[in-house]
Parts: structure tokens; sequence; C-alpha cells
């Protein structure tokens, strides 16, 4: 797939997320706007994955440590062939197995629960440093949310990472500046990113994380900077680029009406040709 490709791709999964929130009445829809481009370029353009065989000992391994954006990753999966797509219209209903966290006992490509913020980079140090132990090849990539990386948890895994000269791991932070509530930067403020972890022994990138481009170029395997972990800062919008959406801490957790959600759908639909 071409960059155009990805955007286009990237806006369909937007489009089916926002309607699996709307008919479920419930979800994160705010934070799984901002990371569907993030999403879309790693199961499209970078993961080793095989649908068809998702447990793969030679796979790559991704965790969406922000788990309460689960719908936006069970519908990439479902694009991707993991899921039925008809099944995206279970989300959240009694005995579907798309709950509002990930599970991986339920949903075939899911690496590991997540839900509780803080767990998912230091079980992707696990991984990572499990595979240097076996000498394979396979990378482990996690996603976590900019307020997310307020968990003391994340910071041991920073440094348990670099102490084990982890290059086959690659953390993006979410970095939309809001979290439940509240702005970033009126909780407990750890930006910028980048002096941090570079601080910690991390080899770091800001990009646009709504660019594909510049998010496909950050995620090419010559990036690796041999013996250290890589992190990419993806600078988003919570509820990109749906206008009342956009930037707005009240989308955290919120269902739109049957206006809004004309209004986004439209929205969407112009937003690439």
């Amino acid at each position: 797939m071409d960059t155009h490709d990805l955007c286009r791709l990237a806006n369909a999964i937007r489009q089916r997320d926002l309607q699996a929130v709307f008919e479920a009445g419930a979800g994160h829809v705010g934070g799984e706007m901002s990371v569907i481009d993030i999403l879309t370029a790693l199961y499209f353009d970078v993961l080793n994955v095989d649908p068809a065989n998702p447990l793969d000992p030679g796979r790559d391994r991704f965790i969406l440590s922000k788990g309460h954006t689960a719908c936006a990753l069970y519908v990439t999966l479902a694009e991707r062939g993991f899921l039925p797509k008809e099944e995206i219209s279970t989300f959240l209903k009694p005995h579907s197995r798309l709950n509002g966290h990930p599970n991986r006992t339920k949903v075939p490509g899911v690496e590991t629960n997540t839900g509780p913020l803080g767990h998912g980079l230091p079980v992707a140090v696990g991984m990572a440093k499990a595979a240097k132990m076996d000498g394979a090849p396979w990378r482990t990539y996690v996603v976590t949310g900019d307020g997310e990386m307020q968990e003391g948890s994340n910071w041991e895994a920073i440094t348990a990472a670099a102490q084990f000269g982890l290059d086959n791991l690659t953390l993006i932070i979410d970095h939309n500046r809001l979290q439940q509530g509240a702005r970033l930067a009126e909780t407990n403020n750890l930006a910028p990113f980048p002096p941090k972890l570079e601080a910690f022994g991390w080899a770091v990138e800001e990009i646009d994380g709504h660019d594909m481009a510049q998010i496909r170029k950050a995620l090419a395997r010559d990036r690796i900077v041999p013996g250290k972990p890589r992190a990419i800062v993806a600078h988003t919008n919570k509820g990109h680029p749906i206008s009342f959406m956009s930037d707005n801490v009240a989308w955290h957790h919120k269902v739109p009406s049957a206006e809004q959600y004309a209004q986004a759908m439209a929205e969407l639909e112009e937003a690439v040709q």
C-alpha cells in the first residue's frame, strides 16, 4: 500500500469506529481517532503478522497499552483479516468477545490484556527481552497514551529496556495532550518527552502522528539504532479530524448524538478523496 492508500484506509477505519461507538452507546472515540493513523501504518505497512496464523512464533508483537481505545484496534484487526468485519457490530454487546478493553484469550491478534494503564510497556519489555534471549528476529511495538506515561511502571520499564539494549523494541507515545477530564498540562505534565527518554538512553524521534508519510518513515526498520530502544513521540489531536471533537477533552469518553454522528460522518467522508 502506498501512503495515499493508507490514508484512505485510516479514514475508513475511523468511519467504522465511529459507527460502532455510536451504535454501542459507549466508547472512547476521541482517543481512538488520535491513534488510528498509527494503527493503520503498523498493521498494513510495518508488522510482520499473519491473520491465518495469529500465534506464529516468528510474528512481530504489538501491544495497545491504552486499552480503552480497543474499538479502534478491533476495526483495524478486522480490516487486516483477524476478525470478520461483520463482528464489529457486536462491540460491547452481551456475550461479545469485543469488550471495552482487549482480551488476548478472546480476540485473535491481541497479544496481552490491557486496560489498567502503565502495564503495556513493561509487558513489551519482557517480550523484547525474550526475543533477545532466543536470538529471534521479531520486533515488539507498543502504543501508550501520554497521560499514561505518568505511571511509574512505564519509567521502570524504560530504564530496563535501555539497560538490556532492547533495540528490537519501539514505543509510540500517542501525544494528544489530553487525558480523562483534563489536559496533560493541568495534571502531571511530563512533556516534553524526548529529552527525558533520551536521558534514559533511548533513541527518540518526534513526528506528526497524523502525517502518514512521517509515520511510515519513523517506523521503518532502517531507523533502528543498534543497542538502543526506540521511542516515537507522535503529536496527535484527540478526536482528529472531526471538527467538534478535535483537541476537545470532553470527547475522551462520550457518544455523539444523532446530529453529531451525521456531521462527523460527513466530515470523514470528505476528508480523503
